[in-house]
């Protein structure tokens, strides 16, 4: 009865442990924590489909998210792309953040954009942090690097969701987040930023164009850039760095507009021996966005962002049309003064010739690409000796064969069926066999029987 006893209370002991061990776990999360996220997946040919983030808290009480950044890190650098307001609470079970061009965008308490790309998250990337100020309150990152979890799986539907008992991540394909608009709470009056109000974060400017190497003055130099968040943005929390110093930006940009930054201060270097860094941060010194321009830029060009490649990766092009605060106009050649054109195999400007502006003589014509003139080679012209014709296809002249008859007779051929002859050496090589196995077989009985005749002849 005793070992009964110790027994289950070895169990009962074990099975409380667990709870209190789980339990700890539980709470060992922070107040607010990232509950799953989901890097988006192509559906139909329609991009994004599914991208979100989803942030839970771990309380039973209204949690204020004032002070609270969602930051993101990817191959362009860190940058924090979704800020809560300050009168804004979490008080649901969680919130759903989604990307801002993704068909879902509607069904979520806000949208955020990454800098840098047009798809969003990345398959492999991070860390996600969520934090108040700067306290990292939780963060989570899929390289398949060091602690990371493994990267996304292309095309599989796959979020990165909190198992809430361990406090670890795991990868499901079934997973569905819900929306719930009563969970985001924003105080009555405040569910939009006025234009004039400062906006600390520089989030959503992007670098777009370029121009180093001026032509005649330094003042032709400039740095573009482009609003692409859903809101005016107050440029004086902005600030441009550029070989280790920073330069203060000022003004509003409006929501999808261009403003060309004119260095003050300094001056680029023209044409730089190595890729020169131009970074755009924030009064905190995070980095909102990152330009590099190479060696090789042209009098007078512009080095601009032009599109997205098919992969999502930014698109840059030298530009001979540069367009300082206004939408990028790519143009691959120099435009030519009049009576001149373009050479597209050097880039540069040549005489214009037309067909009109020169005769050729007798036998020739006009190359309309060098504009001169070249004699006209036509096969037959040429003329074989006798006993020679002329191949057309090669313009050769091959000697002519000729058969009299004489020097060469017919031979008539003759030749016996085969097959016959196969058959015949078969039957007898069938015989011969045959006939030596019955030889040996009866070897005995022939000598009797030859010796039998041999003794009558005589």
């Amino acid at each position: 009865m005793k070992k009964y006893w110790m027994i289950l209370g070895l169990v009962f002991g074990s099975l409380l442990n667990i709870a209190l061990v789980q339990a700890e776990e539980l709470v060992a999360l922070p107040e607010i924590y990232i509950r799953a996220l989901n890097p988006g997946y192509s559906v139909e040919g329609v991009s994004n489909v599914g991208e979100m983030i989803e942030i839970g808290k771990n309380s039973d009480e209204m949690v204020s998210l004032a002070g609270v950044t969602v930051g993101y890190t990817n191959s362009s650098g860190s940058s924090t792309i979704f800020e809560f307001p300050e009168y804004s609470f979490l008080a649901g079970e969680s919130i759903l953040l989604r990307l801002a061009s993704s068909p879902e965008s509607e069904l979520a308490a806000g949208t955020y954009k990454v800098a840098g790309s047009s798809t969003g998250l990345a398959q492999g990337a991070g860390p996600l942090e969520l934090k108040r100020g700067e306290e990292v309150l939780d963060s989570v990152c899929w390289t398949g690097k060091d602690d990371c979890y493994r990267k996304f799986k292309s095309g599989s539907g796959e979020s990165l969701v909190r198992n809430l008992e361990t406090g670890e991540f795991e990868f499901k394909t079934d997973y569905e987040s819900e929306y719930k608009e009563e969970s985001y709470y924003l105080e009555e009056g405040r569910g939009e930023i006025a234009v004039d109000e400062e906006i600390v974060s520089c989030v959503g400017l992007e670098f777009s164009e370029i121009l180093s190497y001026y032509e005649d003055s330094k003042t032709e130099q400039f740095i573009e850039i482009y609003n692409n968040s859903s809101n005016a943005i107050l440029l004086d929390s902005c600030l441009i760095r550029y070989k280790n110093k920073n330069y203060p930006l000022s003004g509003t940009l409006r929501e999808g507009g261009y403003f060309a930054y004119h260095p003050d201060g300094f001056s680029l270097t023209k044409n730089p021996a190595n890729a020169n860094k131009i970074e755009l941060i924030d009064k905190a010194e995070k980095i909102v966005d990152t330009l590099e321009y190479y060696n090789g830029q042209k009098k007078g060009t512009a080095f601009a962002f032009i599109g997205y490649d098919a992969s999502g990766q930014e698109i840059w092009r030298t530009t001979f049309a540069p367009t300082p605060g206004e939408a990028n106009n790519y143009q691959e050649f120099r435009t030519c003064e009049e009576g001149k054109v373009i050479n597209e195999a050097t880039g540069n400007c040549v005489k214009a010739t037309t067909v009109a502006e020169k005769i050729c003589g007798e036998g020739q014509y006009l190359n309309l690409l060098t504009g001169r003139c070249k004699k006209i080679e036509v096969a037959s012209a040429k003329v074989c000796k006798e006993g020679y014709i002329l191949n057309p296809e090669t313009n050769r002249c091959r000697k002519i064969q000729k058969n009299t008859g004489a020097n060469y007779s017919l031979t008539p051929e003759t030749y016996e069926e085969n097959s016959s002859f196969v058959a015949l050496y078969a039957i007898l090589g069938v015989v011969g066999v045959g006939l030596v196995y019955v030889i040996y077989e009866f070897r005995k009985e022939i000598w009797k029987l030859f010796r039998k005749v041999f003794r009558r002849a005589r």
